[in-house]
């Protein structure tokens, strides 16, 4: 009997310490009063500040669903712009709660580098901008080209590859960071600049004289873009998940930020659970939220049509279609589990 009790007791304190490990994030964020976030230091759509410091994009408005989840509030969202050298030991060491940074999703991320990736808010691939006065209209006629690319990148590795296996060569101009590449690309000290193809686009409206220069065909690689955090902490990496299911469910169901309010009287189930209106649910309290988590990143961010097109779609300038983007219903990627 004794040692039924004792082996009850160490077994309830490893559940405990395992659970106390678990919530440790979300913990320390409601303790502190906002979420910390990773971002870039300048990326048109994706996250990038204004002349007056305020940060815009998919990559910031997915933090500032977080805050949303967590706080009712969006505007609990810090954000810490960093390199992309720098966004894994800042993750790493705890600087920062979450990278929403335009990052691959690879097997070497989620295992040696120890974080944990679920979602993709962004599939993206990369792809080459040159100068309309080299005439080239396909990648495979950059043989010999002095191509600037940013250090430490997955975008990186994909170029050598790429030239690689089309035995085609090449002058690697590497820089640390995405400004002082672009920058050199754009002053003419490399022929080509290599990133995500969404990148291009944004990065090409900030040129000196955007229409010298075109997007190349060829998608080399497949990017899945997502948030990332720390492994061994499943609570907050639900909440991080989450906040992308929901934006993604919502759009599906046709709630968006403008009828969200009337929509939480609606008869529909699906709507009901979404929004906390259901009676009885815990769904949020089981996430370590409130009931009404998703409703308040609907009502504060929107869902994941209304982000996409404000940031980098129809309604911005950068006007990328949706593509593989679009919900799975209507031919694209986006696809959601249910809220039940």
């Amino acid at each position: 009997m004794k040692k039924a009790i004792l082996s009850a007791a160490i077994g309830a304190a490893i559940l405990g310490a395992a659970s106390a490990a678990s919530a440790a994030t979300l913990a320390d964020v409601k303790s502190k009063g906002f979420v910390t976030c990773g971002v870039s230091s300048g990326i048109p759509g994706f996250s990038n500040p204004d002349d007056k410091g305020e940060w815009s994009g998919i990559d910031v408005d997915y933090c500032r669903a977080i805050a949303s989840a967590v706080f009712g509030d969006a505007t609990k969202a810090k954000f810490v712009p960093l390199t992309s050298k720098d966004r894994f030991p800042a993750l790493q060491s705890g600087e920062v709660d979450v990278l929403t940074r335009n990052t691959t999703w690879t097997v070497s991320r989620d295992s040696s580098l120890g974080f944990n990736f679920r979602t993709v808010n962004y599939y993206d691939g990369q792809g080459f901008v040159v100068k309309k006065a080299l005439n080239v209209k396909s990648a495979l006629e950059l043989s010999g080209a002095a191509v600037c690319v940013q250090q430490g990148t997955t975008t990186e590795l994909n170029l050598a590859d790429y030239f690689k296996t089309n035995n085609l060569q090449y002058n690697p101009v590497v820089f640390e960071k995405e400004s002082d590449a672009t920058s050199a690309y754009d002053s003419g000290r490399c022929d080509v600049y290599t990133t995500d193809q969404s990148g291009l686009y944004a990065i090409r409206l900030k040129m000196k004289v955007p229409d010298e220069n075109i997007v190349l065909p060829e998608i080399i690689s497949k990017e899945p873009l997502g948030p990332a955090v720390r492994q061994g902490d499943d609570q907050w990496f639900d909440v991080v998940s989450w906040a992308h299911y929901a934006m993604i469910n919502a759009e599906e169901l046709g709630i968006t930020s403008k009828n969200v309010d009337e929509q939480k009287s609606a008869a529909n189930p699906d709507i009901k659970r979404l929004l906390g209106s259901e009676e009885g649910t815990k769904i949020g309290t089981d996430l370590g939220l409130t009931n009404e988590w998703a409703y308040n990143i609907i009502k504060n961010v929107g869902n994941y049509g209304e982000v996409f097109d404000r940031n980098v779609g129809a309604g911005s300038p950068l006007k990328i279609e949706r593509g593989i983007n679009a919900l799975w219903n209507k031919g694209g990627l986006q696809y959601a589990p249910p809220v039940r």
